[in-house]
């Protein structure tokens, strides 16, 4: 041997980005009870996007993440102390590039076991956008028809909720009902 270092060998790109090394926000934090572990130690949030010319924004999961693989909403823990429709309309423009300035909120349903809860913001487009993959939590973005929401391989929290929001995100357009309101749900 000469003395030189040997080069180390390449290391390839993963084909999926990787997951974010540790909490980025004391909020990024599991917490857990009798009813289960869930993420978001101040809660969480997600945002139901419709858009009637081209359906439901669903995000396909990254596999590192809870029920990686599945479907579901843009959305996340919240911070301490943001409001769950902020937590909401953030954590969709991180993850899709949603503007908030482009939707309008119809409803709110929240699922609540007492020591977490869930808030699921319904929006509708107003000034239509593209979606756009912004951070490496999605492995795809996808509009889908509201018929056909359920054919996806949907996270067992938004498949569990997905029938109540279907019916009144339908209920809302049939009666053109443009005002906001909230609809509480226990778990």
């Amino acid at each position: 041997m000469d003395g030189a270092a040997t080069p180390k060998p390449r290391t390839l790109l993963p084909v999926e980005p990787r997951r974010p090394f540790g909490p980025r926000d004391p909020g990024d934090a599991w917490v857990e009870g009798d009813r289960g572990r869930f993420w978001g130690r101040f809660g969480s949030a997600g945002l139901l996007v419709h858009d009637p010319a081209k359906g439901v924004l669903l995000q396909h999961r990254a596999t590192w993440s809870d029920h990686g693989g599945t479907w579901g909403l843009p959305g996340g823990a919240l911070h301490q102390g943001e409001e769950a429709l902020l937590g909401a309309l953030r954590e969709a423009q991180e993850e899709a590039a949603v503007p908030p300035e482009n939707v309008r909120v119809l409803f709110t349903s929240v699922f609540d076991v007492g020591y977490w809860s869930y808030t699921t913001v319904v929006a509708q487009v107003v000034e239509p956008f593209e979606a756009e993959i912004s951070d490496p939590e999605s492995l795809e973005l996808q509009w889908v028809r509201i018929d056909r929401v359920s054919d996806k391989e949907l996270h067992p929290g938004f498949a569990a909720a997905w029938p109540a929001l279907r019916n009144r995100l339908l209920r809302n357009r049939l009666l053109g009902n443009d005002l906001p309101g909230e609809d509480t749900t226990d778990g």
